[in-house]
């Protein structure tokens, strides 16, 4: 009897992996061989009409032009998550503390820009920020305008923020909302103020809700080359731009590729460090 009930979980057991197949299959077609052909454009070139294995892709993008402009666009991802994260943690814990019905009304206005084509949000902000856009209309009125605000850095760290906070507010508010009630009415008959409540509290059991936005802004952020394209101009380049111009307009797929390798392992790190501090922090906050 035993063996006989233990060979039906093995077949239930089975034919739930069976309902896994066409994930791994679709994991396995549009991830890991796109991942392996890179891998092998970056390491490989053509003498004679032969391939062979070679290095000089590779180390033609560690030069130091190329490092400038990952450096440039690590710092204004870096500025655009940071302004994410300043105005969406606020944003996302006013909608917990509002009723459940409420909050997900309000919720719908960050989700419904999403719905429009990303190119769509783009050219919008472009026609806002132009010099006979909306914004500098109403600066002269004032007699301010008009300012030049497009193609600048300030112009993509714009766009940037406007397309991702979504991705920072939704995640840190999922979290948030989920914060027992018990836990802040302890704290508080313990003694502790409004201030000591949110750092000692919130903020810790707030951290796996912020991680995910971190990364969920950080990675596009860094990886776009529509939003610099479009607000920065040609002037401003960024990694996903000069990789974009390798593939489309150079040709040349092993540099390309040799690039997006560099980029798809910082991409690898920056998840990598967000996970750990992310175990790090939520240990602390049981603790």
């Amino acid at each position: 009897m035993g063996r006989l009930n233990g060979t039906k979980r093995i077949r239930k057991g089975l034919k739930r992996r069976a309902f896994a197949y066409p994930y791994l299959v679709w994991m396995v077609v549009l991830i890991l061989a796109p991942m392996l052909l890179i891998a092998y454009y970056a390491f490989t070139g053509t003498i004679d009409g032969r391939t062979i294995f070679t290095l000089e892709h590779m180390k033609r993008a560690f030069e130091p032009i190329f490092l400038g402009v990952l450096g440039h666009s690590l710092a204004i991802a870096l500025a655009a998550t940071l302004i994410c994260l300043a105005l969406g943690f606020p944003i996302a814990w006013q909608l917990s503390k509002m009723p459940p019905r409420k909050s997900a009304i309000i919720s719908i206005f960050f989700i419904l820009p999403m719905w429009m084509n990303f190119l769509l949000r783009t050219y919008a902000w472009m026609a806002l920020l132009d010099t006979n856009g909306l914004v500098n209309s109403f600066l002269k009125l004032i007699g301010v305008g008009p300012v030049m605000l497009l193609y600048n850095t300030q112009a993509i760290v714009t766009g940037m923020v406007y397309n991702y906070i979504p991705f920072m507010i939704l995640p840190i508010y999922n979290v948030l909302q989920k914060i027992p009630r018990a836990n802040i009415e302890a704290a508080q008959d313990l003694g502790a103020n409004d201030r000591e409540v949110f750092s000692r509290v919130i903020l810790p059991l707030s951290v796996p809700g912020v991680v995910s936005g971190v990364t969920m802004v950080f990675i596009p952020s860094i990886t776009t080359f529509a939003i610099s394209r479009l607000l920065g101009g040609s002037q401003y380049m960024l990694y996903g731009d000069l990789i974009q111009n390798q593939f489309i307009e150079m040709r040349d797929w092993n540099f390309g590729s040799a690039l997006s390798l560099i980029l798809l392992g910082l991409v690898f790190l920056s998840m990598w460090v967000t996970s750990v501090f992310d175990k790090g922090e939520s240990s602390g906050a049981l603790l």
